[in-house]
């Protein structure tokens, strides 16, 4: 039996190729990033107190595409049908753009609106080749059992918006060190569970690789960071998760698989609508920085920058393994009460722990308090 005969395994080779070839290239690119001079200097807006590289998404997009590549070269796409190889490559082509895009923003520091003009474009281009929302099935509009077709207008307006607000939603959580990776590879494993539980293997194929990737760039991004993923690493992930969600509908999308990636992402994506509209209430624009993020309040709230990662990782989890019981997933009650479970348990940690330091600080104040956690590494806010 070779890998092509068996769907989790080519996901799971695609996993480790993606993980070892992100992890080992990071070193090296923070290497070149340091010798030419491409890093952010620390000041009192940011985090870090040494030179950070920002370009941790080149060793992602590399891994990612190598990993596909060498699945293919290995025969494991040969249980697709010939349409769904075709998605698995446009996928790829459209992560590739959005990583160039937030490459040249790390690069050249380009405004707001080029950079939104550029994802509508490409997101435009990716829709005529196919990953696009083509149809959806909402049973309780509609007495028939098939699918609304929508037209080709509509369809290209459903699709650029959500590959273009998932990207940001994504790209606006970089705020922590192993924030954006961290929540993007919690989301990509529960995207892999979903599509194989809804047989959609292309999408579990391209969601192991993504998943592979965050875990390999964890290693170096994990609270204190070594290297940056820059917009070209959260424009890679944010793309590609949307477009995996999208991917997998064999003709449109039905009822659960739009609400389970949105169950999934819902967190980025509260925390974005809210900030932009906490941004549009005081009269700025949707792009003005500030700390209006979730992340942010947890910081003020008094937790520590491991901790506020760790409680939007576990809710993050939480939300995934939800999705699995409306996806009607084996074993789904059992992965829900784990997940329960550990987001109880790390609220009720934390909480006490902060309670703990919040008290020893009134007894003995800590000169090492300062505003300092309250900095973002987002330059974009």
């Amino acid at each position: 039996m070779t890998v092509a005969d068996s769907p989790v395994a080519v996901a799971v080779v695609s996993c480790l190729l993606a993980s070892g070839i992100t992890m080992g290239l990071v070193p090296l690119v923070r290497r070149f990033g340091l010798r030419v001079g491409l890093f952010d200097q620390p000041d009192g807006r940011k985090q870090h107190s040494t030179p950070m590289v920002r370009l941790g998404g080149i060793a992602m997009v590399v891994g990612f595409a190598a990993a596909l590549s060498t699945v293919w070269a290995m025969g494991g796409f040969g249980v697709l049908a010939p349409e769904r190889d075709q998605l698995i490559w446009s996928t790829l082509a459209g992560s590739l753009c959005f990583f160039l895009i937030g490459l040249a923003d790390d690069l050249f520091a380009l405004s707001p609106w080029p950079r939104l003009a550029g994802q509508v474009a490409v997101s435009a281009v990716i829709w005529t080749q196919g990953v696009r929302i083509g149809a959806i099935d909402l049973p309780w509009l509609t007495s028939s059992a098939g699918a609304i077709s929508l037209p080709d207008s509509l369809s290209l307006l459903a699709t650029v918006i959500w590959l273009v607000g998932i990207t940001n939603a994504i790209n606006w959580l970089d705020g922590l060190d192993g924030l954006a990776a961290g929540v993007a590879g919690i989301a990509a494993i529960g995207l892999v569970s979903v599509s194989f539980s809804l047989h959609q293997v292309a999408a579990g194929f391209l969601a192991a690789a993504l998943a592979g990737c965050c875990l390999g760039f964890l290693r170096h991004n994990f609270n204190p960071a070594r290297i940056f993923m820059g917009d070209g690493g959260s424009y890679f992930l944010g793309f590609t998760l949307a477009a995996i969600s999208i991917v997998g509908p064999a003709k449109g999308l039905t009822t659960v698989s739009l609400l389970l990636p949105l169950l999934i992402l819902s967190l980025p994506v509260a925390d974005m609508s809210a900030v932009i509209m906490g941004r549009l209430r005081a009269g700025r624009s949707p792009f003005y920085p500030d700390r209006r993020h979730l992340h942010h309040r947890l910081l003020r709230a008094g937790f520590s920058h491991r901790r506020t990662v760790l409680l939007i990782y576990v809710f993050t989890q939480w939300l995934a393994s939800l999705a699995l019981v409306v996806a009607n997933a084996e074993m789904r009650f059992l992965w829900l009460g784990l997940a329960t479970s550990i987001l109880v348990a790390t609220v009720v940690i934390s909480r006490r722990q902060l309670q703990t330091e919040r008290a020893l600080d009134q007894t003995i104040p800590s000169p090492s308090s300062s505003n300092s956690d309250l900095a973002c590494g987002d330059r974009h806010g």
